[in-house]
């Protein structure tokens, strides 16, 4: 009997007991295609690709099974043979649209340098699949490209002296603040957007508003930030994500060099 191939063709290890959905095997290349017969019409990575196609056009709250059946010209039971529920095409979707990760950087790269870049790359590829953020969040990462942005960052801190919880932690410290902040700026520039301003001009009108509304007397703080003028000067849409992960990296530093003595 052959094992299992991957989706390159290759063989692979036989899936045994994963506790993975048989979508979820497909992903990892853990599900055998039929060896004689058509090739069937649909498949896992029809499906996926197609829902990814009405996320990136209409957003997450426009994927449905059903139209993702209508889309790919089927019915909607016959995509429940290929993937148990919507949640876990939702997890199926996500791992096409984030992809592989980069490339590590060169031997030699510092873990700080190493773990900027990887923060940088993940936020590029969220802003280029902003739906992704809205997928929610389920569990460890299960699917082959998340696995493979875990190892990326985990690599990155291989010359430290955190212990493997410590980077674990790392890792989920930076990623959540990568997509809070990602979809924090992508919802105030949406906003922005419905309204048909600039977000330099929405801050504008917030920061004369709340001149008005913020009592110097109770909000002395607040009004020392207004009188500044730091809210009406040139916006940089990095400015927010280089200083927080700058800080970030800065308490990553304090851990390394304590333990480093």
């Amino acid at each position: 009997m052959r094992g299992p191939e991957s989706r390159r063709g290759e063989p692979v290890a036989d899936s045994g007991d994963t506790g993975l959905t048989p979508g979820l095997e497909a992903a990892w290349g853990l599900r055998e295609r039929p060896a004689k017969g058509p090739r069937p019409g649909l498949s896992v990575h029809r499906i996926v690709d197609a829902a990814v196609v009405v996320a990136a056009s209409e957003g997450l709250a426009a994927v449905s099974m059903g139209r993702v059946a209508k889309e790919l010209g089927v019915s909607t039971m016959s995509l429940y043979r290929y993937v148990g529920s919507k949640d876990e095409l939702y997890v199926l979707m996500q791992d096409a649209a984030i992809g592989a990760p980069p490339d590590p950087p060169p031997p030699g790269t510092g873990w700080r340098e190493a773990l900027t870049a990887w923060a940088w790359a993940q936020r590029a590829m969220f802003q280029r699949n902003l739906w992704v953020l809205h997928v929610p969040v389920s569990g460890p990462p299960v699917t082959p490209h998340s696995v493979a942005w875990w190892e990326t960052g985990m690599a990155a801190m291989t010359d430290t002296p955190l212990d493997e919880g410590a980077k674990i932690s790392v890792v989920l410290l930076i990623g959540g603040f990568v997509r809070n902040e990602t979809r924090l700026m992508a919802d105030i520039d949406a906003a922005a957007a419905a309204t048909g301003d600039t977000p330099e001009q929405v801050m504008g009108r917030y920061g004369r508003a709340l001149r008005l509304l913020a009592d110097p007397e109770r909000y002395p703080s607040v009004a020392r930030a207004l009188d500044s003028g730091v809210m009406e000067g040139p916006d940089d849409p990095d400015h927010e994500f280089r200083f927080g992960l700058e800080r970030l990296l800065d308490g990553v530093q304090v851990l390394v060099e304590r333990l480093d003595r």
